[in-house]
């Protein structure tokens, strides 16, 4: 057992007990300082504590970045329950099984998410309540009891003094869990402690950004991410610094509107995002308060980062977590910048390149990044193989291919998996190949990324079909069957997957094959002529 620690007071009580309450703490639909947030987590933990909920107890979050969201997990803390924020872009099924894996006893949700979760709490037997905020309703089974987040704070209404009060955790209790697909393509909970959050806070908030309580932040990944959470809740709150949340989708003019009107001096995008920011027409002052930007999700490519830089004024860190790291243990620094590089470890945690024999390799020769720090979880939620995989001692095990220069600075090469990344989300080519395979029509599929004119990679199919079917068609099919992100952003015809003389797939023959094809273009599984792929 580890000293008594709990990230609530670390997050925001400390604040308020040092004078600081009057400061603001978020800026979402509305503003509330710290002493506000204080009271406000502390009515959340109450009714918590009031329903019944106990220590180690879970709450799912499908929620949008707001007050509600951000109140709701700091009042998990408190109450000494694990907040387990999760995915608003997995379909109801994808979200069913999370759930029902995750035990939750109280799932809370805005009314954007309505029916996903209603069709998700039917898959998951252990929820007992139901949380909406916002218009609409949530239909669930009789043995769910439903209330709206207004009757939520009412059932502490009468709540005695010592359930608003917080647990006295230590820093080994569970306090966050974040499901991830980053190894095998099967959803699995990351479990964090309380002192975790601590950690990312003190190294890389710290030592990297330098954040200090006049730093506002604003981040484009959501609160369900690991970097997400990171930048809009954990960073900002360590310091007594301010949060902007943004519940909407992000859309280059959606964080023109926030940066202008809030003028936040840390932003936090991804490759993806940076790609869609220059290319849209948004003022090239946009940026002008910010003082400083990081990626993180998906390699930088180098070009993107100096042009955004070039076109408004703002250094990119690059860098690279892990949900199981829970921020960015790999970084450039401010005025320290290699292009086309992840930097260099962030004080307080080691890097490895180790080979296949698990041993340490020289700088110039490629191997599997290992890293380790006060900040790895504790391991996956039963998941015992996955863990024993990934987790070795003290060492995570990341998956990922780097070399080292001789000067210190890390390059990422690839996977060494078949996973990718799209819009620096994990995306599983088995997940998204089982459901073309379930199409009438599809008798074989692969699915590989496949770097667009930006340098990032997206997810190509290659499909061999029955005759009559459509590249448009196959991709309806799995954006209705799929969250967004893992549909293919393009379909290409083949009469046969390259395979070995047993039988398996060769899916680096498939990258191969769809790197020979010119961008919008693929082969006909009938009559060999070109036809216009289908590019959503």
């Amino acid at each position: 057992m580890g000293a008594q620690f709990n990230a609530f007071t670390y997050l925001v009580g400390r604040h308020c007990e040092s004078g600081d309450g009057d400061r603001v703490a978020v800026r979402g639909s509305r503003t509330l300082t710290y002493g506000e947030l204080d009271v406000l987590s502390g009515e959340v933990a109450a009714a918590y504590r009031r329903l019944g909920l106990r220590r180690d107890d879970r709450v799912m979050f499908v929620t949008s970045d707001d007050v509600e969201m951000l109140a709701g997990i700091l009042g998990a803390f408190r109450a000494g329950v694990v907040a387990v924020p999760v995915s608003t872009m997995l379909t109801g099924a994808e979200l069913g099984k999370v759930l029902a894996d995750s035990g939750a006893r109280l799932v809370v949700a805005t009314h954007e998410y309505a029916d996903a979760v209603s069709e998700a709490v039917a898959a998951a037997p252990d929820v007992e309540f139901a949380v909406l905020h916002g218009p609409g309703r949530l239909r669930t089974p009789d043995r769910t009891a439903v209330y709206t987040w207004d009757e939520l704070l009412a059932v502490a209404d009468e709540a005695p003094e010592e359930l608003h009060t917080t647990a006295p955790t230590d820093e080994d209790a569970w306090a966050l869990w974040l499901y991830t697909s980053g190894t095998t393509g099967t959803p699995k909970a990351a479990m964090h402690r309380h002192a975790n959050i601590r950690h990312v806070c003190e190294t890389y908030g710290k030592q990297v950004l330098g954040i200090t309580p006049d730093d506002s932040c604003f981040s484009v990944a959501k609160l369900f991410f690991a970097y997400g959470i990171g930048n809009s809740m954990f960073f900002p709150l360590s310091v007594g610094a301010t949060t902007i949340l943004e519940p909407r989708r992000p859309t280059p003019e959606v964080v023109r509107e926030r940066v202008q009107g809030d003028r936040p001096s840390l932003f936090f995008g991804v490759p993806t995002f940076y790609a869609a920011l220059l290319g849209s027409d948004i003022p090239d002052d946009t940026f002008e308060s910010v003082r400083l930007a990081t990626s993180a999700g998906e390699p930088l490519p180098a070009p993107l980062q100096e042009r955004f830089t070039k076109r408004f004024g703002v250094e990119i860190l690059d860098g690279i977590g892990s949900t199981e790291a829970l921020h960015i243990f790999l970084s450039n620094r401010p005025g320290d910048i290699h292009p086309g590089t992840t930097g260099r470890a962030v004080p307080g945690y080691d890097i490895e390149i180790r080979d296949e024999d698990g041993n340490r390799v020289p700088p110039g020769q490629p191997g599997a990044l290992h890293v380790r720090g006060e900040s790895i979880a504790l391991g996956y939620w039963r998941r015992t193989e996955a863990t024993r995989q990934m987790f070795k001692g003290d060492w995570l095990s990341t998956g990922d291919t780097y070399v080292q220069s001789e000067d210190g600075f890390y390059t990422c090469l690839g996977r060494n998996t078949d996973m990718l990344k799209a819009g620096g989300i994990w995306v599983s080519p088995a997940e998204v190949e089982s459901r073309l395979l379930e199409h009438p029509s599809v008798q074989q599929a692969a699915v590989v990324g496949v770097p667009d004119e930006n340098g990032l990679d997206k997810p190509v199919a290659v499909v061999v079909v029955r005759e009559g079917t459509s590249q448009d068609e196959l991709v309806t099919w799995c954006r209705e069957g799929l969250a967004a992100f893992k549909r293919p952003r393009s379909v290409i015809f083949v009469e046969e997957l390259p395979k070995t003389a047993t039988g398996k797939l060769q899916r680096f023959k498939v990258r191969e094959l769809v790197g020979e094809l010119p961008a919008t273009v693929t082969t006909s599984p009938t009559s060999g002529a070109t036809v216009e792929a289908a590019d959503a």
